[in-house]
């Protein structure tokens, strides 16, 4: 049960990797659109977009761990046969 909860807060937290992907472009897109860049509001911006980078990363390697546990049942899954 730890696990789950474990694993539920991390996807809260990471956010769905699609919709980080989403905002990191609208992010982009700000910047992008803007002639005279406000500097307070790109520094939020920027904050940001570190934040769905990191919140990224930490999912990406969640997953990263999910499909090592599935290699290994599968191994082990062929060793026995």
């Amino acid at each position: 049960m730890l696990k789950e909860t474990k694993e539920t807060k991390e996807k809260q937290e990471a956010g769905d990797l699609n919709s980080n992907l989403k905002c990191l472009s609208e992010i982009t897109g700000w910047f992008e659109n803007q002639e005279e860049i406000d500097v307070e509001e790109g520094l939020k911006r920027v904050k940001e977009a570190v934040r769905i980078i990191k919140a990224s990363k930490e999912r990406l390697k969640a997953i990263e761990n999910e499909f090592e546990e599935i290699k290994k049942e599968i191994d082990i899954e062929d060793v026995g046969q």
